[in-house]
């Protein structure tokens, strides 16, 4: 299908066209026509399957529709709702691309930032607003926001939101929209807590399901290298010196672990930086903004740092720290093998990450290869049984980073 059958204006089918999209996703073909006939919904998409054009197209063309009195301010129409500041600023930038030709104006707002420059883009008047919703509260209290003529009201992301303890807050939010609105949320699980939150907030929502988190994507390659804790450092120097992986987004399981990465990398004579919540915004976009440009090939997160991080032809994730939640696991190899295009994603699993491991593969259904092969073998410390439950798992062909050269792209 081409965007064409989706009853688009012609000003976003030129704005599309412009941006190099040629054929909708899968939930971006669901998802619009819907949307387009004031229809509530409940998508719920994992990281990459192009669900911020599901929602925010449709919202432009029916905010173009309006016939606006030009002489009239600009009022808060359209509210997009997001955990991230990066994810935050990702969706502002879609709302931008997809509406050049519109004159609609969208803004976006988030906290560790100074507020004057925000709030004088609010007095300026916007049409659409992106916002995390801490500094949204804080805004609102402040009355320099009113959600009293929000038509479209978006939750993204809702399961990262109740993760990062947000869900307060988005109640608190809602609290201040009208009654009538048509309601859009996304999330790549479907929790007790923001099932309860979606059936209070919407009226008969359509719900479109994409790529359930369980099934990772096929033509990404997996594989794992049991490692001890102290010999993770020395085993991601030797894979980064491998040129074949061209781009690396490393993940560690904490701030302070993720610093401590990028200080082992810059003693081995490889660049890298590092993105998570101690950083200041700026830091944080120049890290992200170098390693979209490649500036810098190798990118070290935290989970809740990378969420709205979206990179085109990332070649490898790089699990340094399993995650002990295994739809975290999902979320994180996701990030390579978009579009189409091929990816690796190789983790180290030391003694005590084996339970999560065990989680991971029940979760998507399938064993992880090992890689034996390498120079930093995990020396065995449990029992006996424990290292006989071992050996059953699956083997990978030999070869550090070549048993995957094939499929990586450069």
């Amino acid at each position: 299908m081409s965007f064409d059958k989706l009853n688009l204006i012609s000003p976003i089918r030129e704005a599309l066209k412009t941006e190099g999209y040629t054929e909708p996703t899968l939930i971006q073909e669901q998802a619009i026509p819907p949307l387009l006939e004031g229809k509530d919904l409940i998508g719920c998409a994992q990281t990459g399957t192009g669900k911020t054009a599901a929602f925010a197209i449709p919202i432009l063309q029916l905010l173009s529709e309006e016939q606006r009195n030009l002489k009239a301010p600009r009022i808060i129409k359209a509210l997009i709702i997001t955990p991230t500041r990066e994810l935050a600023i990702q969706i502002g930038e879609s709302f931008t691309a997809y509406g050049q030709y519109l004159g609609l104006k969208n803004t976006v707002i988030f906290g560790g930032v100074t507020q004057k420059p925000q709030t004088d883009a609010l007095k300026a008047g916007v049409d659409i607003l992106v916002a995390t919703p801490g500094r949204l509260l804080d805004l609102i209290n402040q009355k320099f926001i009113c959600l009293r003529q929000v038509k479209f009201f978006v939750l993204d992301e809702a399961d990262r939101m109740l993760d990062m303890g947000f869900i307060n807050d988005v109640k608190k939010i809602i609290s201040h929209l009208p009654k009538t609105r048509q309601t859009m949320l996304f999330s790549a699980t479907m929790p007790p807590e923001i099932t309860k939150l979606v059936n209070s907030i919407t009226i008969d929502p359509v719900r479109v399901a994409v790529t359930p988190i369980s099934s990772t994507v096929d033509i990404i390659e997996q594989a794992v290298y049991f490692v001890g804790k102290k010999d993770k450092k020395l085993l991601l120097i030797h894979l980064l010196q491998d040129k074949a992986i061209a781009s690396a987004l490393v993940f560690s399981r904490t701030k302070h672990g993720a610093n401590k990465i990028i200080k082992d990398l810059a003693k081995a004579d490889i660049q890298a930086a590092a993105i998570h919540g101690n950083k200041s915004q700026g830091a944080r976009q120049l890290a992200l903004n170098n390693f979209k440009a490649k500036k810098t090939r190798v990118l070290v997160a935290t989970d809740i740092a990378a969420r709205g991080i979206d990179v085109e032809e990332l070649s490898h994730v790089i699990n340094y720290d399993l995650p002990n939640i295994p739809e975290t696991y999902v979320h994180r190899i996701g990030r390579t093998g978009r579009a189409g295009l091929g990816g690796v994603a190789l983790s180290f699993c030391d003694t005590e990450e084996k339970p999560y491991l065990k989680d991971i593969q029940k979760l998507i259904a399938k064993s992880i290869p090992v890689i034996e092969d390498h120079p930093y073998p995990l020396i065995e410390t449990e029992p006996a049984d424990s290292k006989a439950a071992t050996k059953k798992a699956p083997v990978g062909k030999p070869g550090p980073v070549g048993y995957f050269r094939r499929r990586t792209r450069h």
